[in-house]
């Protein structure tokens, strides 16, 4: 089952944009992101819900709780 860090990058990469764009989204540094899609660290639970409204999908998605 895929991890959060795999699915927040294959999101990022089919919208085509940067980190640091999706930073700005989410009110967060670049670092973060980054961080993020190495599995140094996670976002809250906040964060994860304006990811998934960003891009659309379920929480249950970003975390690898589910497939759709």
């Amino acid at each position: 089952m895929a991890q959060f860090k795999e699915r927040l990058r294959e999101l990022r990469v089919e919208k085509n944009i940067s980190q640091l764009e999706l930073a700005k989204v989410v009110n967060m540094s670049k670092m973060a992101i980054s961080h993020w899609e190495s599995g140094h660290s996670e976002p809250s639970i906040a964060q994860l819900i304006e990811i998934s409204n960003y891009f659309d999908v379920t929480v249950d998605y970003l975390i690898g709780k589910s497939n759709f």
